[in-house]
């Protein structure tokens, strides 16, 4: 069986200058690039200086870009459908799986110190692959995303890192009834599940999300 190819991306080394204790994978949303998310290692890094960070583009060009436009997906998104969701997710898990497991190897870092920080699709991404892998992850924070595949987790779930979940109550892509089921879903099959509801953020990550979930990212990782 072939193994998948690995996914690239911008990266962030520690601030520390030393050698790295930890791994955060940065995961961009539909119709953006690696390079859209890895700012956040700048805004993380004082709080994580061991950290490095890696911001992977996502594997297929969205095909919502006009042409010439750089953006990537994860998966094709037309009908939004829990089927189509799905697929998509199955399909490229096996190519972030790899990726982190070949950084692992590259860094010498374990599992249980990386996390998976995903936003919107990436999301999606992270809150379905990080269960359905062994060792454990350090956990994920998940920003405006949801969570894809959850029926079948509870035989498919490989392990149980902590979760974060936030999501803005007026995003207008991914409703934000996304985050109860998913905090419901995921703690009823026995996973630590924090939540952050931002009343006023629309499909984004505001200052209050990035502050708690740098917050969170340091616990898990420390």
């Amino acid at each position: 069986m072939t193994t998948p190819a690995t996914l690239s991306g911008p990266e962030r080394p520690p601030q520390s200058g030393k050698n790295p204790t930890s791994l955060v994978f940065l995961l961009h949303g539909y119709g953006d690039s690696g390079d859209g998310l890895i700012p956040l290692a700048d805004v993380w890094a004082p709080i994580l200086p061991d950290t490095h960070f890696i911001a992977p583009h996502a594997p297929e060009p969205c095909g919502m870009m006009p042409p010439g436009m750089a953006g990537r997906q994860w998966f094709g998104l037309t009908t939004w459908t829990p089927y189509e969701l799905l697929e998509g997710v199955k399909a490229a898990a096996p190519r972030l799986h790899n990726t982190v497991q070949a950084a692992s190897d590259a860094h010498q870092v374990p599992f249980n110190k990386i996390a998976l920080m995903g936003f919107s699709q990436g999301a999606m991404m992270s809150l379905y692959v990080a269960p359905r892998t062994s060792p454990a992850l350090a956990g994920v924070l998940a920003c405006s995303g949801a969570l894809v595949g959850g029926e079948t987790l509870f035989v498919e779930k490989k392990s149980s890192p902590p979760i974060m979940l936030i999501h803005g109550q007026m995003d207008d892509v991914v409703p934000f009834a996304a985050l109860p089921f998913a905090a419901t879903a995921l703690q009823t099959l026995g996973f630590q599940v924090q939540t952050l509801t931002r009343p006023m953020m629309s499909h984004s990550i505001d200052d209050v999300a990035l502050q708690e979930g740098g917050k969170f990212l340091q616990t898990i990782l420390a």
